[in-house]
């Protein structure tokens, strides 16, 4: 995991070690694998993004295998999962990551995170309004960029 350092690296799998332990879940090399090349990447992926990247590495792990495991990070907060519009779920990092939002075109699907701290001051106001402990949040804008070179830009948005 050459993204993390090794001390945050080895905390992640001491996380989902445990997390499989207490699930009595077996911790098979395919997972760490599975782990391991989510923590190597710094940015969005889907699932079978995840396993042809897998399988250009020599990794043996099965489709069926990426999908349970990532379910399984999900669980145990290491992975987020984003479902952008109607497209297939897209997943990232969650350990030690700033909270951030992203903004998605709707013509080219390009992602752009973004972060601003107003956006946590609002959610710390409102849980305090609501006595709420919110955990996360979520917050996605479509719409669509002004790049001159989107793909799918259309002359009338111009």
């Amino acid at each position: 995991m050459p993204s993390l350092p090794k001390q945050q690296a080895e905390e992640v799998r001491r996380i989902f070690s445990e997390f499989l332990k207490a699930r009595n879940q077996r911790q098979t090399p395919e997972r760490f694998a599975v782990l391991d090349e989510v923590y190597a990447t710094d940015d969005h992926f889907d699932a079978d993004e995840l396993y042809l990247r897998l399988k250009q590495k020599d990794v043996r792990v099965s489709r069926a295998t990426v999908y349970n495991t990532l379910d399984l990070l999900v669980d145990c907060n290491l992975v987020v999962r984003h479902q952008f519009g109607s497209k297939q779920a897209k997943y990232e990092r969650a350990y030690s990551f700033w909270q951030h939002d992203h903004l998605i075109c709707m013509d080219c699907n390009e992602l752009f995170e973004f972060c601003d701290p107003r956006i946590q001051s609002i959610q710390e106001m409102v849980s305090e309004i609501f006595q709420f402990d919110i955990r996360h949040h979520s917050l996605h804008m479509y719409g669509h960029c002004r790049r001159e070179d989107c793909p799918n830009r259309s002359g009338e948005e111009a």
